[in-house]
């Protein structure tokens, strides 16, 4: 029987340390921690998501500038309030919800927001500088998952690690960061050939594909850690992750459940990233 990696105990071990250091600044500098949370329209999922990090702000003691602007909103508009928060000394952190509607280019709004207060690290600069290992932030879901091995003890040098998905949010960055651990590393995707035989291989399985229960048994290697990225909502309405969790759970030695396992941690790690980019105005190493 797998160990379960429980995302709500690490991810409040990472929110009690944060809320400390916070703590310290207030009396260092008088000054804490801002995030600015941008949502454009009004998805049921993002609201959600964007309340739960003003709640987790309010836990460490961060400031956090919520600003909701109506699903028509032009782009232009969207641009001059990232500028806006660009040019406010409040706030150190700039995250806008994707996806976003249609009309808006995710990636002229993503290229506005100053890389120095880019806490999702999806903007070209702060990108290139995690491919060569040189980097402030780290998108915030593959960071808790290296967080997570890291707390549970899973060195990944030297063992085979298998990627399953290949988005510029999860799958391409995990590979990156599982590859700076010193693992050998695969990332799989809907025209690799023979998946289960690359996925029998890993030692530590990273799924992040969006397909309910998409990993079964017979893909997972003994003893793998198998970790599950994914969200879903299957017929009756559950919330599942990419991995068949009954199926897999007998054969892996440790794994993530869905939910209570990578969801929590994403929200603590862009608490980290927005301390760092305070600690970067504060000159702070």
């Amino acid at each position: 029987m797998a160990q379960l990696m429980d995302g709500k105990l690490v991810s409040q071990s990472v929110r009690d340390r944060i809320r400390e250091q916070a703590a310290g600044y207030r009396v260092r500098f008088g000054t804490a921690p801002g995030l600015a949370v941008v949502l454009v329209g009004g998805d049921p999922a993002s609201k959600i998501y964007v309340n739960n990090k003003k709640k987790a702000c309010a836990e460490v003691g961060f400031g956090s500038f919520e600003y909701l602007l109506p699903e028509d909103c032009p782009q232009e508009e969207l641009i001059a309030l990232v500028h806006k928060l660009n040019a406010d000394p409040r706030v150190n952190g700039i995250l806008v919800q994707l996806p976003l509607p249609r009309h808006i280019d995710e990636i002229e709004v993503i290229r506005a927001i100053d890389p120095a207060k880019d806490v999702d690290a999806f903007s070209e600069r702060n990108v290139g500088r995690i491919m060569i290992g040189n980097y402030d932030f780290l998108p915030c879901t593959p960071a808790g998952v290296m967080e997570m091995l890291r707390y549970y003890k899973i060195d990944p040098a030297g063992k085979e690690a298998v990627v399953v998905g290949r988005s510029n949010i999860v799958g391409k960055p995990q590979a990156l960061l599982l590859l700076q651990a010193n693992a050998t590393v695969t990332i799989c995707h809907s025209k690799t050939r023979d998946l289960a035989e690359v996925t029998r291989r890993a030692e530590i399985l990273v799924v992040a594909i969006g397909r309910g229960g998409f990993i079964t048994g017979d893909m997972v290697r003994e003893s793998a850690v198998v970790v599950d990225v994914g969200m879903n909502r299957n017929p009756e309405g559950k919330l599942v992750g990419d991995v068949d969790f009954a199926a897999v759970e007998p054969r892996a030695s440790y794994i993530t459940p869905v939910p209570g396992g990578v969801g929590p941690m994403t929200i603590a790690m862009l608490l980290q990233n927005t301390l760092t980019a305070y600690k970067r105005l504060q000159g702070i190493e």
